[in-house]
Parts: C-alpha cells; structure tokens; sequence
C-alpha cells in the first residue's frame, strides 16, 4: 500500500483569497503564475489512474492551479476539487463485478441502455448541492451537444450535473439535458482537454493522456477481402488457427466502447499534435479494458507510479515556467 494516509492538506472546497488577477498565484510570488494545470483524459475504467496521478502530486508537494477534466477525468477531477477523492478512492476499490453490475439500471426503452441513476445516486450521497463556485481553483467539465456537436465548457452551476454529463458515454448511459442542451461524453470532441487550460492561459499545462500505449491504433493496413465471415457463427472444422483464435463476441456494448475507444484514440492523437501540452504523463493502461472498473487498486498504483517518475521533471519545468 502506497503510503500516502498522512497527506490530507490537498486542495479542497475551503475558503479562498479569491482568484488574483493571475488566475490562481500563490502569494509568495505576486503576479507569478505557480502549479500546475491539470489536462485529465477520458479512458472509462482506466480513469482510476488520476487518483493516483493527484496522490503522488499531492505527497511531491506540486499545487495544482486548475484542472480540465473529459468523462472519467471530470468526475476525478470535480472530487479532487470539492475534497471529495478519498470518497471516490474508497468506493473504487470496493467494486467487484457483481457491485458494478448492480449499479447498473438497465433501459432498453431510453437513450441509453443504462440510466444512470444508481450513479447519480451514489454521488448525491457525498456531493449533493456542490457547485462550481464552490471550488477554490478553476474546473471545467468537457461534454458534447449530440445535436451540433459542439465541444461544451461548463463550468458554473451543479458539480454532479457537470460531471454526469462528461461521462454519459453515447449508447451507454442516457444523455443528460441541460439548460435546453442534450449533452453526452466529452470524448467525442475532446479526449484530452489541453485546449480548455490554454484558453484559461495556464503557464504550465500537463496532460495525463490514458490511451497513449495502445499501440497499433493509428495503422493503416492493406488488406484482402475473404469468405464472409458472421461474427455470431462458431468457429468451424477447417478454419484457420488464426480465425480461432481470435473469434470472440464481444457483444453490443462491447462493440460501442471499443469503437468509442478507437475515437478517442485518434481524435487524441489529433488534437495533442496541434496544441500540445507541457508535459504529458503517459501510465501504461492498455492491459486494463474500459469497463473493468473493478481494477481500481491497479489503475491506482500504475498512475501513482507514472506520476512520481517524472516529479524531477515537472520540478523542473515548474521553475523554468514560474
């Protein structure tokens, strides 16, 4: 176990100075930007690293001055901010499949074949009333408007709202209307939100990217088209080893998150390519699927540990950027 039980003085929802004209300076160097801004990625179960990437952030002593988070990256971030992750660590590590299962409402009538609100519920538990306002450092939720497409910002009004809605994985969980907008998982649009802390002219932007070693993603391959193959038949006498071997169904929701997961993917790849952050922290995720939300403890330690291997070098850039 990471020893991290006495490192409690982490920004929380407290009272605050109010924001200086630098967006979140730290007295001791007037008009100086200091800390970090945090750019958290979507990835679904793989999420559970940012709760190690804020532990080792939060024992190495670096202030974080904002954060932007996308789908799993808003709900880590939004309880970091509101002083709620040891809340949100403790019900991670409890999930079992069963547990998860259970917290899924099934809707085939809906949006969505989950509804979501056994989650919703189990944040109003801990979160209920939270605001925006509340925080003493800069959030911002990323979601997208299923009608336009536009990429949506939100960062004023309901926490939960917020956080519900950069989740609400398409085809998954019901989309969530607000403010006469039907929002979905901010993924679509922006997997890893560098761009929102750059309009926020954050100095030091660091982005924890979930999807960067799922290698062979970007391939392109020339391929021969053979016999027709149903995905639903079993595999046959005759048939390669190969076709063996790799026949396995993987079932609706299987298809749209691996589908999902090849979006984010590319659209990452895109979007850091043309505004790149800082510095990226990059934990090796991709034996973990995107709905094992049961692998919290692993998730965990392997963010915690991408953290503190490149503490020296975030130190660094603090200096050099400050």
């Amino acid at each position: 176990m990471l020893e991290w039980a006495s490192l409690r003085s982490r920004p929380d929802v407290r009272e605050a100075n109010g924001p200086s004209s630098s967006g979140g300076a730290s007295d001791t160097k007037p008009g100086k930007k200091t800390g970090i801004s945090l750019a958290l990625g979507g990835g679904c179960a793989r999420g559970w690293a940012h709760i190690g990437v804020l532990r080792a952030l939060d024992e190495a002593g670096i202030e974080v001055s904002m954060i932007a988070g996308t789908s799993i990256g808003a709900l880590v971030g939004g309880c970091y901010l509101a002083g709620k992750l040891d809340d949100l660590e403790e019900f991670a590590r409890s999930l079992t499949k069963r547990r998860i299962f259970g917290l899924l409402d099934l809707n085939l009538r809906g949006s969505g074949l989950f509804g979501g609100m056994k989650l919703d519920a189990r944040l109003r538990e801990h979160m209920r009333g939270i605001r925006f306002e509340d925080l003493s450092k800069p959030f911002v939720c990323v979601t997208s408007e299923i009608r336009t497409g536009h990429e949506i910002w939100l960062s004023s009004g309901s926490l939960i709202t917020a956080m519900r809605a950069s989740y609400a994985l398409p085809g998954v969980f019901e989309p969530v209307t607000c403010n006469g907008r039907v929002l979905v998982d901010g993924a679509l649009v922006n997997p890893v939100p560098v761009s929102v802390c750059r309009a926020y002219e954050q100095p030091l932007v660091v982005a924890v990217n979930l999807h960067y070693d799922l290698f062979g993603r970007a391939a392109v391959i020339k391929h021969s088209a053979g016999e027709l193959v149903v995905e639903n038949d079993a595999p046959r006498a005759g048939q390669s080893s190969e076709h063996q071997a790799h026949h396995t169904r993987l079932g609706i929701t299987g298809v749209m998150v691996e589908a999902f997961n090849i979006i984010q993917d590319r659209i990452s790849r895109a979007r850091l390519a043309g505004d790149p952050p800082d510095m990226s922290l990059q934990p090796k995720l991709s034996h973990i699927g995107l709905t094992e939300f049961h692998r919290a403890d692993e998730a965990i330690r392997l963010g915690y540990q991408a953290t503190m291997a490149q503490i020296g070098e975030l130190t660094r850039l603090q200096t050099v950027l400050a």
